[in-house]
């Protein structure tokens, strides 16, 4: 958290909108709009995200910032994976060559990685950024902490390029 990833993402986007058709591109936000000072929006550093065709819910929570209990925590992350849903579907029927994806592990907290695997595979570039850490978020005894990790584990090998930033 706080470490840059979506300053970065946005930056990424931009050098792409240079020298891309920006219908060749999509932006999925899955960042948290609820807590402040977590996660941020693509479109806080970059307003060119709307040139690109760019899908994002209304809202998104934090489940283990703003969860006080194992319960509540997988409730949030259930609300968020149900928000998220309908756009990764939208971007399943009409796919474009890039993909960005911004605050992907927030999806994996209750997500079918299959879906996200899905999505990778029918762009030729992606570039997507996710909290990891090797010592797990409090996730008040949800598992949604190491489901997290195990989901990105294995994301990790599907990209050519890994980057660790913070």
């Amino acid at each position: 958290m706080g470490s840059g990833k979506t300053k970065l993402t946005a930056e990424i986007l931009d050098r792409l909108l240079e020298e891309t058709d920006p219908s060749w591109i999509t932006v999925i936000d899955m960042s948290p709009t609820t807590v402040q000072g977590v996660g941020g929006r693509i479109s806080t550093y970059t307003s060119n995200v709307f040139k690109a065709r760019y899908l994002t819910p209304k809202v998104i929570r934090a489940p283990r910032i703003e969860g006080r209990s194992r319960e509540e925590v997988l409730s949030l992350a259930e609300f968020n994976r149900i928000s998220i849903e309908p756009l990764l579907k939208e971007f399943l029927v009409k796919p474009t060559p890039i993909l960005l994806i911004n605050d992907l592990s927030i999806y994996l907290h209750s997500g079918d990685v299959s879906k996200i695997v899905e999505c990778l595979e029918l762009s030729k570039t992606v570039v997507a950024n996710s909290y990891y850490s090797e010592i797990p978020m409090d996730d008040k005894g949800s598992g949604v902490s190491e489901k997290e990790k195990k989901l990105l584990d294995l994301l990790m090998d599907k990209f050519d390029r890994v980057l660790r930033i913070g």
